[in-house]
């Protein structure tokens, strides 16, 4: 890692040091993704209009404000009763009015409605959002950070639960379901019950109690209260959280929204025979470029979800008849019907995820999208939907990336003598290399015994070979036992002694709790309250005056 920052104290508080590691050095990453960070512009057969870095997005301004034709006051007038009702401030406002002058463009970003605002890295989507948004005017192209909720998704499962670490640094997931969803509904739609309450209460008991404990308590019991929508307590949480850097937040079930974006779930739908053997050629393409398909795409596939009496939201698929049946169901429509239904009513529809940034980009003037890895994967396929349906293909950028190291961590990785890389080799491996460090005796005293014991069967070996040949295989099988059972007990025993240096292992527990919790980076773990509990609102601005969109690598952030 490289050391990129020492800053002053922001507005008073603390010095902050940034470090980078690029994601190639990072486990589990995409070849695409990494070759996307690295020269996107060697990838315009799946990126048509990919930039280098972000400030070249203003370059697009002009090509997405030349084919934009939706009425802004129309969208704006919708955009304004959203954000009324999930509490914005006077600053997104501002921005709403901002966004119907014809020359303002778009910076787009979103993410799954989540529980309690869900992972970090929403929170980090956002505000990459709000940066470049910021950079642009200050050059003279009008823009404005959109924030695009996913509420019609409809597994509650995944954005149900949240990740947080209590004062013994301890991970713990806080859990919510209420006794009445209904599955299959979209996310943004179910209605939270009472038991919302007794969630909080058991999220606050488990955090460290703060100076800032209250806020944070309030403003749970303020935006996530019996009654209200999922989607609309996450809007708020997420208006509450960045109050003043005006992002817009956009709920595409309201019926506003629908209405302006009926053309293209038109358009879609008319074209879906061509779009969709097109998308499979292109899974076919990234196979064998050595790249992977983020979405397995059948010929059966269809772009828009059909949301029943009931509210289910149900997938529509081709059937030999060239009928689509509703997933689960005997219901079936032919093309014309469903054109038909998306003309009446198309609130009764939402896009699957090949087509939703088609919509987002057909509502919005977007000049550019930020996103994550994945993301990124499907921009490489959906960009022939763009085409096909004769949009311009919006360049995506990497949302920021964070991972935060608190003084606590920061003094043990430095008393280990580690860095955040090492712990990609694993807790197990970790321990086991810093019992070596710490007991070289023992280490020296193994490797002595394991080399005699070889030096010995080697003398042997000679010897067997003279009286009879075949029991040197035998021997040789014996020697590999020998010697893996000395390996063990090697291992055994250096476990051993760091398990027994109570304090070494539990700090080493509460690296990996903190900085790489589920095995994973914390910013796809952890959320937002941790931070918030402990340091509060002012962490929000560190983390904004952290980012540098330059960087395309994963910033560690001291603290």
């Amino acid at each position: 890692m490289k050391q990129e920052t020492a800053r002053e104290p922001l507005s008073g508080d603390r010095g902050i040091s940034v470090l980078r590691l690029p994601f190639s050095e990072i486990p589990h990453q995409s070849r695409l993704f990494v070759e996307y960070l690295h020269d996107p512009l060697s990838l315009t057969k799946y990126y048509p209009n990919a930039a280098s870095q972000p400030s070249e997005a203003i370059g697009f301004a002009p090509k997405a404000l030349e084919g934009y034709k939706v009425d802004r006051d129309r969208l704006c007038d919708a955009l304004t009763q959203i954000n009324i009702s999930v509490g914005a401030k006077a600053p997104t406002f501002a921005n709403i009015e901002r966004l119907r002058e014809p020359n303002t463009v778009a910076v787009l970003t979103g993410q799954q409605a989540g529980l309690f605002s869900g992972p970090l890295y929403t929170i980090y989507k956002a505000l990459s959002a709000v940066k470049l948004a910021e950079d642009l005017n200050e050059k003279g192209c009008s823009a404005v950070p959109i924030f695009w909720a996913a509420t019609e998704d409809h597994d509650f499962d995944e954005v149900g639960e949240v990740h947080l670490t209590d004062g013994a640094d301890h991970n713990f997931r806080i859990g919510y379901r209420p006794a009445e969803l209904i599955d299959g509904i979209s996310v943004g739609a179910v209605q939270l019950d009472a038991t919302i309450g007794s969630v909080i209460d058991c999220l606050i008991g488990q955090l460290s109690q703060t100076s800032f404990s209250g806020d944070v308590r309030k403003l749970l019991d303020e935006t996530w209260t019996p009654s209200a929508g999922f989607g609309d307590a996450f809007g708020r949480t997420i208006q509450t959280i960045l109050a003043r850097f005006g992002i817009i937040y956009v709920d595409p079930r309201h019926p506003e929204i629908k209405q302006l974006a009926l053309p293209v779930y038109r358009a879609a739908a008319d074209k879906a025979a061509e779009s969709v053997p097109a998308l499979i050629e292109r899974g076919k393409q990234l196979e064998a470029d050595g790249f992977h398909q983020q979405v397995l795409m059948e010929d059966t596939y269809f772009p828009l979800f059909w949301h029943d009496n009931h509210g289910l939201r149900l997938s529509l698929r081709r059937q030999a008849n060239d009928l689509f049946r509703a997933k689960g169901t005997r219901t079936e429509f032919s093309l014309g019907q469903i054109l038909e239904q998306i003309d009446r009513a198309p609130e009764r529809f939402s896009p699957g995820v090949m087509l939703r940034p088609v919509v987002q980009d057909y509502l919005f003037p977007t000049v550019c999208s930020f996103g994550g890895g994945a993301e990124i994967a499907y921009f490489a396929q959906n960009s022939e939907v763009y085409r096909i349906l004769e949009r311009p293909v919006t360049p995506i950028f990497h949302r920021q990336s964070f991972t935060i190291v608190e003084p606590a961590q920061r003094r043990a990785l430095k008393a280990f003598g580690l860095e955040i890389s090492d712990l990609f080799d694993g807790k197990e491996a970790l321990k086991f290399r810093l019992a070596g460090v710490a007991l070289p005796e023992m280490v020296e005293l193994l490797a002595d015994v394991e080399k005699e014991v070889g030096i010995e069967l080697d003398r042997l070996d000679g010897a067997i070979r003279g009286i009879d040949a075949t029991l040197v295989v035998t021997l040789e099988k014996r020697r590999r036992k020998m010697l893996y059972h000395i390996a063990a007990l090697k291992r055994k025993t250096l476990l051993a002694a760091i398990r027994k240096d109570a304090e070494a292992s539990r700090r080493l527990d509460a690296l990996f709790e903190h900085l790489l919790p589920a095995g994973g980076l914390q910013e796809r773990t952890l959320n937002v309250l941790y931070f918030l509990n402990k340091y509060g609102p002012n962490f929000i601005d560190w983390i904004y005056d952290s980012i540098d969109l330059k960087d395309k690598d994963h910033r560690v952030v001291e603290l």
